[in-house]
């Protein structure tokens, strides 16, 4: 049995860690998850709180998941689109792509130059990123930041599985065209920094 099955069945069973478990573990991710559909962050609060409530008052008649966060994506896509449509306001108001960085601080210097190794990275991402259509920049979020398989992709975007990989592929060519080749050799080298 998976992690990801057991907590989730232990969340149905009213197992008092479970919930906080998935809570803390997936509100960020979320969060930016939502700011893909809306700028407006009290609608996005909304709808996960929303989201979380409909997980405990369901619990008990939930299906199975042996993937919780693709679960809640898709679950709270639902919720903010339907939000959206209700309220007669834009579907996709895509934004930035940004992934919480782990950093360790060891001095002030380490922290600065990390800081700026993050920005000119960030800038790079985003040049090409602004090259690309919401539904590439779309499933590129699910593919490499949730890091979601093909099925779930297509599942979550209702699109056929050739169609994801060829969409996959067609982001990644259009990424590569746009920078540079010194601005993917720095794109790298600042990564692994």
């Amino acid at each position: 049995m998976t992690d990801d099955r057991k907590i989730w069945n232990d969340f149905k069973s009213s197992k008092d860690y479970a919930l906080s478990h998935i809570y803390h573990h997936h509100i960020d991710l979320l969060f930016r998850y939502g700011r893909k559909f809306s700028r407006d962050e009290d609608l996005i609060k909304d709808a996960i709180q929303e989201l979380f409530f409909d997980l405990i008052r369901n619990r008990e008649s939930l299906g199975d998941t042996d993937n919780i966060r693709f679960y809640l994506l898709k679950s709270l896509k639902n919720k903010i689109i339907k939000t959206l449509q209700k309220d007669q306001k834009s579907l996709h108001q895509v934004t930035e792509i940004t992934e919480p960085k782990f950093s360790s601080v060891y001095s002030h210097e380490e922290d600065l130059i990390e800081r700026e190794n993050r920005e000119r990275n960030e800038q790079l991402l985003l040049k090409g990123l602004n090259e690309l259509s919401p539904r590439l920049r779309e499933i590129l979020f699910y593919r490499f930041t949730c890091e979601l398989d093909y099925p779930e992709i297509c599942d979550i975007m209702s699109i056929r599985y050739d169609s994801a990989r060829k969409m996959v592929f067609r982001a990644l060519r259009t990424l590569r065209e746009v920078l540079s080749a010194s601005d993917i050799m720095l794109f790298f080298l600042l990564k692994s920094c």
